[in-house]
């Protein structure tokens, strides 16, 4: 009797853990993946704030703790972005002249070498 029981209880688990691998499997493949566009397009109605982000989150089918991170992300992105213009340091205007004066500083070199190479050939 005792190994009748344990025998149906074994079943039970295994049967109850392939229905929840197969449920697992089934919300993985169902689940909305959002575009990086609709996730700027969520935090920025959140960023906004004419509209609560709980009532943005049940609108958009996510959870809270999802728009957060998506928040997260966004604003790490924006950091580190501005971290890169400071670092470089740099303005268009700035690399728009340095190019030309590089450009410059180039048909100087060549001018001078062809001026060399026609010197030493006719010391030859």
């Amino acid at each position: 009797m005792a190994r009748l029981k344990a025998k149906r209880k074994q079943q039970n688990q295994s049967s109850d853990s392939e229905t929840t691998k197969l449920i697992r499997k089934t919300r993985q493949a169902t689940r909305k993946r959002y575009t990086a566009e609709e996730k700027i397009r969520i935090v920025m109605e959140g960023v906004r704030g004419e509209e609560p982000v709980s009532a943005i989150c049940r609108r958009e089918g996510i959870h809270s703790n999802m728009y957060y991170r998506w928040l997260k992300s966004f604003m790490e992105a924006g950091k580190q972005r501005l971290k890169g213009e400071e670092t470089q340091g740099a303005s268009r205007s700035e690399v728009k002249e340095l190019k030309l004066d590089n450009q410059r500083l180039k048909e100087l070199v060549a001018d001078l070498s062809v001026e060399n190479m026609v010197l030493k050939k006719s010391l030859l």
